[in-house]
């Protein structure tokens, strides 16, 4: 069986209410005392047990004294049996609790989007965040393979909240979506930023270069720097100089957290 929860533990989620008792009126035996334990572990865990091992021994005496059954009673009762399914079903319809429905996984996911889309990243915070509204919203987890779709379509979703809220703030910068992209076709300082210096790259306007020479500033920027030396150095300067002309306000990022904005993107998001 499970492991023991402990005095304290036992008393909190095993404890049977006044209610409660009385849902087990018509109930005996190893009927009695396996509806009394599916009940209180549905609400303590927020699912139904799927066979008597993962139940608290101590647990299990607990709620066989509150109903008047021995402990060893439960071995008669099986889990998987027409009997328990219908328990399962009686219970759900009075305590309230129910199967996660295609629209309570919508749901879900907006409520994850609102809470992480800020800040949040790491899978196992969201499934534990997710979990936790579940159980508030009196949802039973559904299989393994849902809640991993769900997670993963919340985190996309979260990251093009996060993308649509610092684009709508750059876009009430004067020039400054203009200028962005111009950085991702040619070098933005091409517009008179840098005229004194005689090694600006220029792109004539008739596409006098080649293509391959008309390549997109933002990939230069984000390319990695090499061995130190003059030649790099000056590189660099050269890169800040680019990226500094763009003039991203230092309040576009206000509110979202460093590794949301550093995360790495994700794949294409599960369809809900």
């Amino acid at each position: 069986m499970g492991r023991d929860l402990g005095l304290d533990g036992v008393v909190d989620h095993f404890t049977l209410s006044g209610d409660e008792v009385g849902w087990l009126r018509n109930k005996t035996g190893a009927t009695r005392l396996g509806f009394a334990v599916q009940l209180k572990y549905l609400t303590w865990h927020g699912r139904f047990p799927e066979m008597r091992l993962e139940l608290p021994p101590d647990a299990v005496e607990h709620v066989a004294k509150q109903v008047g059954v021995t402990a060893s009673e439960l071995g008669f009762y099986d889990f998987t049996s027409r009997a328990a399914k219908r328990h399962r079903s009686e219970l759900r319809d009075l305590t309230g609790w129910h199967e996660c429905t295609r629209t309570d996984q919508v749901k879900l996911v907006s409520h994850l989007v609102d809470v992480i889309w800020h800040d949040e990243r790491r899978e196992e915070q969201v499934r534990a965040e997710l979990l936790r509204q579940m159980h508030v919203d009196l949802i039973e987890p559904p299989t393994a393979a849902q809640i991993d779709t769900l997670i993963r379509s919340a985190l996309h979703q979260a990251d093009e909240r996060a993308v649509a809220e610092v684009a709508a703030r750059l876009a009430r910068v004067e020039d400054c979506p203009r200028r962005l992209d111009a950085l991702v076709f040619t070098d933005p300082t091409d517009d008179g930023a840098q005229d004194d210096d005689p090694d600006t790259e220029r792109v004539d306007s008739d596409g006098g270069e080649d293509e391959d020479d008309v390549e997109s500033v933002l990939s230069d920027i984000k390319a990695h720097p090499g061995n130190v030396s003059l030649n790099s150095l000056l590189d660099e300067i050269k890169k800040l100089k680019q990226v500094r002309v763009v003039g991203i306000p230092t309040k576009a990022f206000t509110g979202i957290g460093v590794q949301v904005i550093t995360a790495a993107g994700y794949g294409p998001s599960p369809v809900l």
